[in-house]
């Protein structure tokens, strides 16, 4: 793992509240000549710590209501076609515009983050789009009601 110093991470924190500061503005939040700025962040992305440069969408693009959802699948009677199950399950979920996020956890879960602007739009989705899917053996909607932290990664995981 790379190890980072506290100059390093006070511009990557710097950055990640605004990756539109230029060198010279982190220069002066942070006390340190803008040469030294402008090496550290070179050095930052050479060392695949600052990959790229985004967006995060605003609220006005964010969806209103967000759930955390984990579903199980059915074990195949011949357990080979399990992947199979699981990377066609993720790879249809992907396509959708609402779903969020999609990752495998363990042998034979699927982890997803879905949103919509409504409650009733999301429960609709939900159980159209998802709960319908055959081959799923449980389907756990955990609705998030307030964020304590991460609450800009919905605006990162948006879909225009």
């Amino acid at each position: 793992m790379l190890q980072l110093d506290d100059l390093d991470r006070a511009i990557i924190r710097l950055l990640k509240e605004d990756a539109r500061l230029t060198i010279a503005e982190i220069s002066d939040r942070l006390n340190k000549p803008e040469s030294t700025i402008h090496f550290r962040i070179k050095k930052l992305q050479e060392k695949g710590a600052i990959e790229r440069y985004t967006i995060i969408l605003g609220s006005s693009l964010k969806p209103k209501h967000i759930a955390f959802l984990v579903l199980k699948v059915e074990k195949p009677v011949i357990e080979d076609f399990l992947e199979r199950y699981l990377e066609y399950i993720t790879k249809t979920l992907s396509m959708l515009p609402n779903v969020l996020m999609v990752a495998k956890s363990g042998d034979d879960k699927i982890v997803a983050i879905v949103g919509e602007d409504t409650q009733e739009r999301l429960d609709r989705f939900i159980e159209e789009n998802i709960k319908s899917i055959p081959t799923l053996k449980e389907v756990l909607v955990f609705p998030i009601r307030e964020f304590k932290k991460g609450e800009e990664l919905v605006g990162f995981l948006a879909g225009i």
